[in-house]
């Protein structure tokens, strides 16, 4: 069974559901570890150099922690909601997308649905960058699948 997309977005489809099934058959941890890398990669595609965010920076190393056991789950949702209030501040469409990312890449120690869904405006984020170009779209689907696929442990 598939995630259901909580947002909308022009996507490969095919894609998304390899994605999908490779996402439920991974544990928690290489999700999170998953979405970091799509939150900062998408960054940078917006242009957003997160280190000069504070918030930002803390909710990559809370989530960090987290998958090794050393914050609470508390710590993991208050450092999502940290980078959701940038997020809600920004007025660029693309700033939003790629804020909203990482904060649901950081809320992946939460609930592993978080990672799907940093994986869904991650692809909102690029269509918004590339003008919803399928090829664009399509390519960064396919980075996704490769990335988890290079993390799942057989």
């Amino acid at each position: 069974m598939t995630t259901q997309l909580k947002i909308k977005i022009k996507d490969n489809h095919e894609l998304r559901i390899k994605i999908d099934d490779l996402y439920t058959k991974s544990n928690q941890i290489i999700l999170a570890k998953w979405s970091l890398i799509i939150a900062k990669r998408i960054l940078k595609a917006a242009s957003i150099d997160y280190k000069n965010f504070i918030e930002i920076t803390e909710g990559f190393q809370v989530n960090k922690l987290w998958q090794n056991d050393k914050v609470r789950m508390h710590d993991v949702r208050q450092a999502s909601f940290k980078i959701h209030k940038i997020a809600r501040s920004c007025y660029s469409e693309i700033e939003k997308s790629a804020f909203r990312t990482a904060g649901q890449a950081v809320a992946s120690g939460h609930i592993r649905e978080h990672a799907m869904v940093a994986s869904d405006y991650a692809i909102k984020t690029i269509g918004l960058i590339a003008k919803n170009d399928t090829k664009i779209i399509t390519k960064e689907r396919r980075w996704q699948l490769n990335e988890l696929d290079r993390l799942f442990i057989r």
